[in-house]
């Protein structure tokens, strides 16, 4: 069993999955309205890696008079399978995540304020947050400001160890601001602060370090990390609208931390509409990251340094995601109830590529001299939206 604090699960599988889901779940503030009224079922699928993670997730959103919208999410992740981090010191699991959210969202002239709770649960871990926004318009609804504040905590065990028990708490901010530049083109600036502290690694993952009374030349110990992280973000966005009904849009963010990580990303899509009723959406994303400061791929020797780090998280690395998303959106009578329905399905194949980080999996292999790892994940999300 792996907990998901600081593994690839929850660095790649749900910075990946679950962000990409919130990203159609989770209403980002975009001036001041309220958000529409909707009913949201989606079944989530990632496979790579040695890992399997599916299920389910179910939003409901209801504005109550003409300031007030509420919200409820709930999302599950049934998980299977071992990474090559896993497999290097122990066997295949299985296991599964719930979380659950609420949230109300308040109008008042051109200020909206959001908040949100959210509680994950599975057997060693659990988590909870809170998360506050402010939006507000300026100058004729041509800027938009937004403010956010979240914090959480977590409580870490390990299976098999039942006095096993530690904390962590995490503080985030976010300034963003939006500007219609022209009739065609929007443009916008966010940065982002955050503050980990407490039991930050993970008590499954492991470093190896040279030894020769081992047979393999060889062994394992647990991570250490530091106690505290300090992380800073930067992106600047840009949409374009062609007069085609059609649209392209971009992004560039740059990361930090105390770490020693520093990490970029880039995005690019292009929207397209078909008749009255499709939405066609090609994408691609390029990540890529230097190291931490006390990641090694191998030491050499037992407690070298004082914290050390193997999750190939934490490691040189880059991936390239391609994506596609298909919309069909079907308009109902004006007297009906619901007011239209879409049909969605997205689908990316992402590629990961380290630059550190050995495949110890190999046999026949000197050690240190192992092929760096690479795999591929395919991540496939469908959902049906009802609008009322």
């Amino acid at each position: 069993m792996k907990s998901p604090h600081g593994t690839v699960r929850k660095l790649m599988l749900r910075l990946v999955v679950a962000c990409l889901i919130l990203g159609v779940f989770v209403w980002q503030a975009n001036g001041a309205v309220l958000p529409q009224d909707r009913s949201d079922a989606m079944y989530h699928s990632y496979q790579g890696g040695g890992i399997s993670i599916d299920g389910p997730s179910i939003l409901l959103r209801k504005k109550i008079g003409n300031q007030v919208s509420v919200s409820a999410n709930y999302y599950v992740d049934t998980i299977s399978g071992a990474s090559i981090d896993v497999l290097a010191t122990a066997s295949p699991y299985s296991e599964e995540r719930t979380e659950n959210s609420v949230g109300v969202d308040f109008l008042h002239n051109k200020t909206l304020m959001s908040l949100n709770y959210t509680t994950s649960s599975e057997n060693d871990f659990e988590a909870e947050s809170i998360h506050f926004g402010v939006s507000q318009d300026f100058f004729g609804d041509l800027t938009t400001l937004t403010l956010g504040y979240s914090k959480g905590n977590d409580e870490v065990g390990k299976t098999g160890d039942d006095s096993f028990l530690e904390l962590a708490e995490r503080q985030n901010y976010q300034l963003g601001i939006t500007q219609v530049i022209t009739k065609n083109m929007i443009l916008g600036l966010s940065v982002e602060n955050i503050s980990d502290q407490g039991y930050l690694n993970n008590p499954y993952r492991s470093v190896r370090f040279l030894d020769a009374t081992s047979a393999r030349g060889y062994s394992f110990e647990t991570e250490v990390y530091p106690n505290t992280r300090r992380s800073n973000a930067a992106a600047v966005t840009a949409n374009y609208y062609l007069p085609y009904r059609a649209s392209i849009y971009g992004e560039a963010k740059v990361f930090s931390d105390s770490w020693g990580i520093q990490a970029n990303t880039y995005k690019l899509g292009y929207i397209h509409t078909f008749g009255e009723d499709w939405i066609v959406e090609l994408r691609a994303r390029h990540y890529q990251q230097d190291k931490a400061d006390f990641y090694q791929d191998l030491y050499n020797r037992s407690a070298e340094f004082n914290f050390r780090a193997r999750d190939k998280e934490m490691s040189t690395f880059n991936n390239l995601s391609l994506g596609l998303s298909v919309t069909y959106e079907f308009q109902f009578s004006a007297t009906n109830f619901f007011k239209k329905s879409t049909v969605n399905l997205d689908f990316d194949h992402v590629n990961f590529d380290y630059d550190d980080f050995r495949n110890v999996l190999v046999v026949d292999t000197a050690v240190g001299e192992e092929p760096f790892y690479e795999f591929s994940a395919n991540i496939t999300r469908l959902y049906l939206s009802i609008f009322y």
